[in-house]
């Protein structure tokens, strides 16, 4: 068995990493830490996890708090994994970070977007982006995983084949993509409180959303890990009614012939023998993935403008956090990639 720890569980994305891990055949955890929640029982606070955990408390986080675990999972807010990841990486086989701490190649994009100097950019070229469909093959050996950003992933998996092929042009790209709340977290707040969200559907971000740069740089990477031509993308986040679940509505401007049939076959070849990516004529749904790391796509090209319009629906707590955390701890380990995990979603 593999000895997991994961900070900051009492989180939403740790309470998922909690529920995918007591499935997981190999994984078994053995610490869990929640700095607000220290002393609660996982149970209490997370009833659904009760026949699982019925007798782990939260831990305070700190340093050593996953001392003796084989694979650590962080789901901190970020600027927090920068403090804790150089040591735990000297104890740790593997770290996947869930937040943004790692995210950006370039440590001068902190400060312009995050609002602060990066405290470790010596660990950012260690860092793997974890997005397994796309780079997976830059997972091999990796000490550091950065797990990416829920709107990142559904916009990445969307626009990445077309990119690849030189089917579209690198600039005036456009994502529209709506989150349900539980991508803003479990601390209470104003704006996501039940009274401000119901029957309530609003953009929020614009112009300034962190996960700009990051969709950028997921987008303008080869499948080496490399960078290829600059990328340019105007993205625009929504705030939905719903718990859980991400829908990108992308665009972008062919630079070849293309037709639908053509680009549902683009996108059929790219993801050809991945387990969790599900390409079809359908148009996606959030509800088509909830509880799942599956990614549902579709695309379309429109004769009048010209334009080519791909979809993509996660759930974000799933492909868009933990599942694809899990995901890529998987490939690291030379584990079967879907141990743990499942493509098909709950309904209704």
């Amino acid at each position: 068995m593999v000895d997991v720890g994961i900070v900051g569980a009492s989180g939403f994305t740790g309470a998922e990493l909690l529920r995918i891990c007591a499935a997981h055949p190999s994984f078994d955890v053995v610490a869990a830490t929640g700095d607000t929640k220290a002393g609660t029982l996982v149970a209490d606070l997370y009833p659904s996890l009760a026949a699982a955990y019925p007798e782990m408390t939260f831990a305070p986080t700190g340093p050593n708090a996953t001392e003796g675990c084989d694979v650590v999972f962080l789901g901190l807010p970020h600027g927090a994994s920068q403090e804790l990841v150089p040591t735990m990486l000297e104890a740790a086989d593997l770290i996947v970070d869930l937040g943004a701490d790692f995210r950006l190649r370039d440590p001068d994009l902190y400060p312009v977007w995050y609002g602060e100097a990066h405290g470790s950019p010596q660990l950012l070229a260690e860092a793997v982006y974890g997005l397994p469909e796309l780079f997976g093959p830059a997972l091999g050996g990796a000490r550091l995983v950065a797990s990416p950003g829920c709107y990142p992933t559904a916009a990445a998996l969307a626009l990445a084949p077309f990119l690849r092929a030189f089917a579209v042009e690198t600039d005036g790209i456009v994502v529209d993509a709506a989150s349900g709340v539980s991508g803003a977290g479990r601390a209470l707040k104003d704006a996501t409180a039940f009274c401000a969200v119901d029957e309530d559907f609003s953009a929020y971000g614009l112009l300034v959303h962190r996960h700009t740069p990051e969709i950028e740089q997921a987008l303008a990477t080869g499948p080496d890990g490399t960078p290829t031509e600059e990328v340019s993308v105007l993205f625009t986040p929504h705030l939905a009614p719903m718990n859980r679940g991400i829908l990108a509505t992308c665009y972008a401007r062919p630079t070849v012939e293309l037709d639908t049939d053509q680009a549902l076959g683009v996108l059929s070849d790219a993801y050809d023998g991945c387990p969790f990516v599900l390409v079809d004529e359908r148009p996606p749904s959030t509800k088509a993935t909830l509880g799942s790391n599956a990614a549902h796509l579709t695309a379309r090209v429109d004769p009048r403008t010209g334009l080519l319009v791909v979809l993509c629906a996660i759930d974000n707590l799933g492909k868009g956090a933990s599942g694809q955390a899990v995901q890529c701890a998987n490939l690291v380990l030379g584990l079967d990639e879907a141990a743990g995990l499942t493509n098909i979603g709950v309904y209704p």
